[in-house]
């Protein structure tokens, strides 16, 4: 697999950058077909860093109401990724 298409996009929220901050993970929406080797492997090329554990977990779709209609968001995988000591990944520079 691709490492492009096994690593959709970081997912940016308040919890996970201060995990990023304090404990030097990184959280990404990845493939759903992806395991943790691929994701391991994936980062280490995408992103030039070491790799110590990954972590998925399956996130449920969530019922959304679009008017009178509902519907459903499509079921996505989260994957926690440790980094070693000292690496880090920077999504936003600083100006």
């Amino acid at each position: 697999m691709d490492p492009t298409s096994v690593i959709r996009r970081p997912c940016v929220t308040e919890k996970s950058v201060m995990s990023s901050e304090e404990a030097n993970k990184v959280v990404f929406d990845v493939n759903n077909n992806a395991n943790k080797a691929q994701i391991k492997e994936a980062v280490q090329e995408l992103f030039g860093v070491t790799v110590i554990k990954v972590n998925t977990m399956r996130m449920p779709g969530k019922r959304v109401r679009m008017g009178r209609h509902m519907g459903v968001r499509p079921p996505w995988k989260k994957a926690v990724v440790t980094l070693k000591e000292g690496d880090q990944i920077e999504f936003f520079e600083s100006a």
